[in-house]
């Protein structure tokens, strides 16, 4: 039975969500030291604040003294900045640039800030020319004030790149890879036959959504010498389709796009070698795989340009190859294969030294470490030494330092909820902190390794960003990021804190509670969980506007509670293997003890406790509510309703084929545990939603209607992708989630 909603959170809810407001007042229904809606995601930027305060960008060296930094305002340019004095000059010639696009035949202003503003970041960061791909054509922009327009063809070309020399541009065009001479503007096609079931040098939705790296769609790799290319070719032909619907116009609008679902066909995918200069492509040699279907997950060269570096997969990826292939004949050899107890991921390109050596990542231990190992280009490679070692993980190496023997790298040894920056001798010995305060770490090395960048935050602390010696000296602060209007906040109490389960794993949990907090009350507790494998949500880091959600929710009279399954734990890759071929079954009855030790504590109240998600959170959300009974309400957004409606790449590393574990994805289905639902459940999706289909959705109120299940409510958002991002609806989002839990917690 529900309860009245208590007449404070009556009024806050009609406070946070009326419409008006006198132009000189604090955002709708503000009172000081609270948080609004309106303060957090109204439309109107003028009643929006920034609590996060002008968030550093990405600040990117140029060489060993200066870094660039993009502008704050867009009255502003580009700056070329010296790293220990602050001192300033402007990165680039932009009034050349603009002078130089302006005299380009058939472009309007309009064509001309777009081109500029593409070709500042490139220029800026000390590219003497960069390509811009804008309205279906090419344009080479020069820092020293030219430009050339390099296609008038109304096809749209992809994935565009300059050369390392300067002298060609590459890109896809019909499915078919193309270079362009720079100097003479002459046009070549290096492959003809391609068509849209048959990609050369362009990835397929699958493989750049789960490989190579969202929205990169470029499937080809130059020679440092710029000689020759390496390149995939995808043949797309097996692979389903799906089709995504723009409801808007009068007319509906249809997108189709190849999306292997799990144990559907993948693209067929080899990797070939062509000559800049053009000829026959010399194909890779990787008949030791067939037949068993594969993955191709990493392409490179070796700094000498003679060999092609690759990576193979399984189709389950229960094993990893790296190879080397000679691309004058394409024979190819084998340097590692990696293995596990479950799932190997893909962790990176080799870091080549100058002896020929190379640094590689493995969680073959169950944690991701450094490993080195010598090779002489001939025979198999050698294991030297592992570099770092422990139950913790080396997360990001950063650069090497060959001459001072120094490996600086970021990883968690300090804390799983942090990230730290390191240093370690190429022998594993001499492991050194460099990052004191808490918190989390992102660091940018300069080219030699003398100086690096760290944008620090904690979870109180917006992002700052400080210069420091190469040994962990502060320099200089470059960014202090002070928020006065985060300061003037009644925040709830942030608490870390170690759970463990019922076997004895100890999560990390993090816990806010309301401002004038009364341990002897009970309060409503909303659990916010993503869960998926290895990808933790409790960290000692900002957490923006998400985070401030919540806090205005812990205003509201709420525990905010957010506790790491063990395969979410961000403690090496070991725990995840638990959740192998059974995803979601380990990771509710973790969520569930640590609910069970909340509970305890004596001021949770059981009878209301709620969980929201998002994409494998909505998953979790919509599991814990058709699968536990513990849970009064929960919000799924973009929910996996059933891991046979995913894709096959992310989908068969968990979980393996469907034909290979029929019980797994049955007992993890949220679909086939409609009957179950147990409480009210809110569920959101985009309509054109072309990662998570909104079929997943469909698919489980269906089962909800047919098992008599009325306890739920469904909200789309119309032409909204995996994420909502349109100003507008995610205000309707954010009032409707906010909404939802008022009235059922």
């Amino acid at each position: 039975m529900q309860r009245r909603l208590p007449a404070f959170l009556l009024l806050a809810l009609a406070g946070s969500l009326a419409g008006g407001s006198s132009s000189n007042a604090l955002p709708v229904g503000a009172q000081a030291g609270r948080i609004t809606l309106e303060s957090l995601y109204s439309p109107d930027s003028d009643r929006r604040v920034s609590y996060s305060g002008p968030t550093p960008s990405r600040l990117t060296w140029v060489d060993d003294e200066h870094y660039v930094q993009r502008p704050s305002r867009a009255d502003q340019g580009w700056l070329r900045v010296d790293a220990v004095t602050g001192a300033s000059t402007a990165a680039f010639d932009a009034g050349g640039v603009q002078t130089a696009l302006a005299s380009l035949p058939g472009l309007t202003q309009e064509d001309v800030d777009a081109l500029a503003t593409a070709a500042a970041g490139d220029l800026a960061r000390g590219r003497g020319a960069t390509v811009v791909n804008h309205a279906n054509d090419l344009f080479l922009i020069m820092a020293a004030g030219e430009a050339k327009r390099l296609t008038f063809d109304a096809a749209p070309e992809v994935g565009e790149e300059l050369s390392p020399d300067g002298k060609f541009v590459s890109f896809v065009r019909d499915y078919n890879l193309h270079l362009i001479e720079v100097e003479s503007g002459r046009e070549r096609s290096l492959t003809t036959d391609g068509g849209p079931e048959l990609f050369y040098g362009r990835l397929d939705w699958v493989y750049q959504e789960e490989v190579y790296g969202r929205g990169n769609f470029k499937g080809y790799w130059w020679s440092p010498d710029s000689s020759a290319i390496a390149f995939l070719k995808l043949d797309e032909s097996p692979v389903n389709e799906f089709t995504v619907v723009d409801h808007m116009p009068t007319t509906l609008e249809t997108e189709v796009t190849k999306y292997p679902k799990a144990g559907d066909p993948n693209p067929r995918v080899w990797l070939g070698v062509i000559k800049a200069v053009g000829g026959e492509t010399v194909w890779i040699d990787t008949k030791q795989y067939e037949p068993i279907e594969h993955l191709i997950v990493r392409v490179g060269w070796n700094p000498g340009g003679d060999r092609v570096v690759y990576q193979v997969q399984d189709r389950e990826q229960r094993w990893l190859d790296l190879n080397m292939a000679n691309p004058a004949n394409g024979s190819t050899t084998r340097l590692l294969h990696e293995t596990t107890p479950a799932f190997v991921q893909v962790l990176g390109d080799p870091y080549w030294l100058k002896d020929g050596s190379f640094l590689w990542f493995s969680e073959r231990s169950g944690y991701k470490h450094l490993y080195h190992y010598s090779f002489d280009g001939a025979s198999t490679p050698g294991m030297k030494q592992q570099v770092t070692a422990g139950e913790w993980e080396a997360r990001t190496l950063h650069d090497v330092d060959e001459a001072n023997d120094w490996v600086y790298f970021s990883g968690t040894e300090r804390s799983p909820i942090g990230g730290d920056v390191y240093r370690v001798r190429l022998d594993g010995t001499g492991l050194e902190r460099l990052s004191q305060t808490e918190g989390t770490h992102r660091a940018s090395f300069n080219p030699s390794a003398t100086h690096y960048i760290d944008t620090w935050s904690d979870v109180h602390t917006p992002a700052q960003v400080r210069l420091h010696a190469a040994d962990g000296t502060e320099v200089r602060v470059i960014v202090a990021n002070p928020v006065p209007e985060l300061a003037e906040l009644d925040l709830g109490k942030v608490q870390f804190l170690q759970v463990p389960t019922r076997d004895g794993f100890m999560m990390e949990a993090m816990i806010i509670r309301p401002p004038d907090f009364d341990p002897s009350k009970k309060y409503p507790v909303l659990q916010y969980n993503y869960g998926g494998p290895h990808a933790p949500s409790v960290r000692n880091a900002w957490g923006g506007t998400r985070y401030l959600w919540h806090q205005m929710l812990a205003q509201h009279g709420y525990i905010i509670w957010i506790c790491d399954n063990r395969s979410a734990s961000g403690k090496g890759i070991k725990p995840t293997w638990e959740a192998y071929l059974q995803l979601g079954v380990v990771e509710l009855r973790d969520i569930e003890d640590g609910l069970d030790w909340l509970v305890a504590q004596g001021y949770a109240d059981p009878d209301r406790l709620g969980i929201w998600g998002w994409s494998y959170g909505g998953f979790m959300a919509s599991y814990a509510l058709t699968h536990s009974t513990r849970f009064r309400a929960g919000i799924a957004g973009a929910p996996v309703t059933d891991w046979r409606l995913y894709d096959t790449i992310y989908t068969e590393r968990y979980m393996r084929m469907p034909q290979n574990n029929p019980e797994g994805y049955d007992s993890t289905s949220v679909v086939k545990g409609a009957a179950g639902l147990h409480g009210n459940l809110l569920i959101l999706h985009g309509t054109m939603d072309d990662n998570v289909h909104m079929q997943n959705s469909i698919q489980l109120i269906y089962e909800l209607h047919k098992a008599g299940k009325d306890s739920f409510d469904f909200m789309v958002y119309p032409r909204s992708r995996h994420g909502v991002r349109e100003r507008e609806l995610v205000w309707a989002l954010q009032k409707r989630m906010t909404k939802f839990l008022l009235e059922n917690l």
